[in-house]
């Protein structure tokens, strides 16, 4: 009668873990991933800047650009300090329901 092994059937190893959980990612690669998008929005607003001036004869384009190069870093230092979105929590509520209300009982006082 043979015996089972695990060397009979070998299992394929995968070089990453499942991931089992929705817990939120590290703070190191939060910090990273905002890194990159303050990058890219500054990089972005270099090139609104240098189109300006190269469209500096056609005013109405010039001021688009120019306008849009200097919002642009107000909106990467505000997109760089927003954190990842919070979890909706489910907040259990008391509800008071008639069938499980107890009875009031008279109570005495005493003055004193």
């Amino acid at each position: 009668m043979p015996v089972a092994s695990s060397q009979q059937f070998p299992r394929s190893r995968r070089p990453e873990p499942v991931l089992i959980t929705e817990a939120a990612p590290s703070l190191g690669e939060q910090h990273a991933l905002r890194k990159k998008r303050y990058a890219i929005t500054m990089g972005i607003r270099i090139v609104f800047i240098v189109l300006a001036t190269a469209f500096y004869q056609i005013v109405w384009l010039m001021l688009i650009f120019a306008i849009l190069g200097t919002v642009l870093p107000w909106i990467a230092v505000v997109m760089a300090n927003d954190g990842p979105p919070k979890k909706r929590l489910d907040v259990h509520r008391y509800d008071a329901r008639p069938d499980r209300v107890l009875e009031a009982r008279p109570t005495r006082v005493i003055d004193g």
